[in-house]
């Protein structure tokens, strides 16, 4: 049992260490040159969920209004 503690507790020190000198995000820019870019716009095609203009057609068809932003229906 002493020596599951002890475990848990060299396990605990060590993140703990590791968070405190470990590597920083964004800390420097060879760091950012290694790491994976995302690109800013999707390059490929985008989802229904994620497109705005479909969206927005989807609520317009379901409420059964023209686009206004009337509160005639």
């Amino acid at each position: 049992m002493t020596f599951l503690f002890a475990l848990i507790g060299i396990a605990a020190i060590a993140f703990l260490l590791w968070r405190a000198f470990g590597p920083q995000l964004g800390e420097s820019d060879e760091r950012d040159e290694h790491a994976p870019r995302r690109p800013a716009k999707p390059s490929g095609p985008v989802g229904p969920d994620d497109d705005p203009d479909f969206l927005r057609d989807l609520d317009r068809r379901t409420r059964g209004t023209n686009g206004s932003d009337g509160d005639d229906a």
